[in-house]
């Protein structure tokens, strides 16, 4: 929840419904400004830096359903480096943008598995590695829209699978390494699961739609295996393996250049001397 524009009593003091109770720092325009305690009319609480009645810079933000976010603020959004606890004990730390996970992070999740690497926009997205807890079994390689998406490898007690992945599933060719000593090269298909009921099944395809949300469903396309064909053994030679996990470029372009020309204004308050009043600039307001 952001801050809305505020009234009050001038100096320090408490602030009444509906804006919520507030002790705190205000600027010449009464608006909450410096370090400053806010009990939210939903039940939320924050205790942390605020420019201009938005929350800016440090902050701890407690939700009523029992979350939390400790970190760094910007324009009353979670912005730069933080901690994220959801009620179920899941955690995130890591880069924020505008309220959103992006950027490096690591995400901790209930069942014991774990995230490692890149976010775009809330979900996983770059160079990354998710950490299977319950079979000791780890995926490092490329991530689109939160799947598996491009080249990979899964590393298993003993051996590893190199190849490419499309939706979380291996797909194409691949080979397996027995522990540098040996390969299979082969390749994957996928495959309708005989197994599967189709009856009212949606998503059955490996055809993703180009917009999403969080809360659709992120995980292996319904009802599709994948089944390996081994084509020939041979001894390890790593120049045999298939294309190595790259980066993903970001489409940010838009998003940056309004970061650029809000970085400018910021020093032109500065220089001009505009900003003496506001007593805090904060490093995520550059």
């Amino acid at each position: 929840m952001s801050d809305v524009e505020e009234v009050g009593e001038g100096g320090e003091g408490a602030e009444i419904y509906p804006y919520g109770e507030y002790e705190g720092g205000r600027d010449e325009n009464l608006d909450r400004h410096g370090w400053g305690s806010a009990l939210l009319p939903n039940g939320d609480i924050y205790e942390g830096n605020y420019r201009r009645g938005l929350r800016m810079g440090k902050g701890l933000y407690c939700f009523r359903n029992g979350a939390r976010y400790d970190g760094d603020w910007r324009k009353g959004k979670k912005h730069g480096i933080g901690t994220f606890v959801y009620p179920d004990g899941t955690t995130y730390t890591g880069q924020w943008r505008k309220d959103l996970k992006h950027g490096h992070g690591t995400y901790h999740y209930a069942n014991g598995d774990t995230y490692e690497g890149n976010w775009f926009r809330n979900f996983r997205h770059g160079l990354g590695t998710y950490s299977y807890n319950d079979v000791n079994v780890t995926f490092y390689g490329t991530w689109k829209n939160g799947r598996m998406e491009g080249p990979g490898v899964l590393k298993y007690p003993g051996y590893r699978y190199h190849g490419k992945f499309e939706q979380n599933l291996p797909k194409g060719p691949g080979c397996f390494t027995f522990e540098n000593v040996w390969m299979q090269h082969g390749f994957y298909l996928n495959i309708r699961d005989p197994a599967f009921d189709y009856v009212g099944a949606e998503d059955l395809t490996l055809d993703d739609t180009e917009e999403t949300t969080e809360s659709e469903y992120r995980g292996n396309p319904r009802g599709i295996v994948p089944i390996w064909r081994a084509r020939s053994v041979a001894a390890f030679k790593s120049e045999l393996l298939p294309p190595s996990p790259v980066p993903l470029p970001y489409k940010d372009s838009e998003d940056s250049l309004i970061s650029i020309m809000e970085y400018l204004e910021q020093q032109y308050t500065i220089a001009t001397g505009e900003n003496e009043t506001d007593g805090y600039v904060d490093e995520n307001d550059l």
